[in-house]
């Protein structure tokens, strides 16, 4: 009985310490990440899916690698554009992992990388472009730096998503230059929406009055619509119609009552008019 209690204990013992030894190579795989798993320091070619994972405690080591969509801002790269104007840009950029043992074994710090990568590109593309492009055609930009990305990413097993431009910081005096162009600009066509719509306004006063010179009965009904919108809520305000051809003949009276003093003739009554004095016109013969 003894034997057999120190047998059955031993195999207790030694049941004990298998449990203890493969719960120790259990691991946990979360849905977002992938196993990489290293057996005696060579990388195995199985990626482990998320779930349990049984490995061997003493010859296998793993590596979770997260696949989720990372948002890496950009620090404010400074830079000259091309048409010499000092600007500080920041972007963002969006990257997934889609091989996980290349991302584990060919570069150290993936993320780390990716950071210097996009610095570097940015301030070559500021270099490479315009000031109006950085403003107001981002797009191509855009385009371009994840292009300069894609290289080097391919080769760490990581896909460029996508590469936006957030801000451009430009200098004061750069503002202001800014704002005095766009307040010209703006200037400039209202000055010439104010032409274009005077030219308009005179073509229809003159076709206006070539029918009312036509149709002499317009000018007075036209007249007649002024006085009523003149006389129009409680108004004080009184119109007479004054003839035109009134203000003509007082105009001409006063002109013949300036050249008669300046002949030194008494200035005639107002509305009298001067006979003009005929004079004989000499004949050849009186001439000889």
């Amino acid at each position: 009985m003894l034997i057999l209690d120190a047998v059955l204990g031993a195999i207790g013992a030694i049941a004990a310490v298998g449990a203890v030894w493969a719960a120790s190579g259990v691991r946990v795989v979360q849905q977002f990440q992938r196993g990489v798993v290293f057996r005696f320091g060579k990388v195995r070619d199985e990626v482990r899916e998320p779930g349990l994972v049984l490995l061997n405690p003493v010859s296998d080591r793993i590596r979770r690698v997260n696949m989720q969509i990372v948002t890496m801002p950009v620090p404010a790269q400074e830079g000259i554009t091309r048409d010499n104007v000092t600007v500080r840009v920041d972007a963002v950029v969006y990257f997934q992992v889609v091989d996980p043992v290349r991302a584990t074994v060919n570069v150290q710090d993936y993320q780390f990388a990716m950071l210097q990568v996009a610095q570097t590109s940015l301030r070559s593309i500021i270099g490479k472009s315009e000031l109006d492009d950085l403003l107001a055609n981002r797009e191509p930009i855009n385009q371009g730096l994840e292009l300069m990305l894609d290289s080097p990413a391919l080769g760490w097993g990581i896909q460029i998503d996508r590469v936006e431009i957030k801000d451009v910081a430009l200098p004061e005096s750069m503002k202001r230059s800014m704002a005095r162009q766009a307040e010209a600009d703006r200037e400039r066509r209202a000055r010439i929406i104010t032409a274009d719509g005077e030219f308009q306004a005179s073509k229809q006063l003159s076709e206006a009055a070539r029918i009312m010179a036509e149709t002499p009965a317009a000018l007075q009904l036209r007249l007649l619509q002024t006085v009523v919108e003149v006389a129009a809520e409680k108004n004080s305000t009184l119109v007479l119609p004054f003839p035109v051809e009134l203000l003509r003949f007082l105009d001409s009276a006063t002109e013949a009552n300036q050249r008669a003093k300046e002949a030194g003739a008494p200035p005639l009554p107002q509305g009298e008019q001067r006979e003009p004095r005929i004079r004989p016109v000499p004949s050849e013969g009186d001439a000889q």
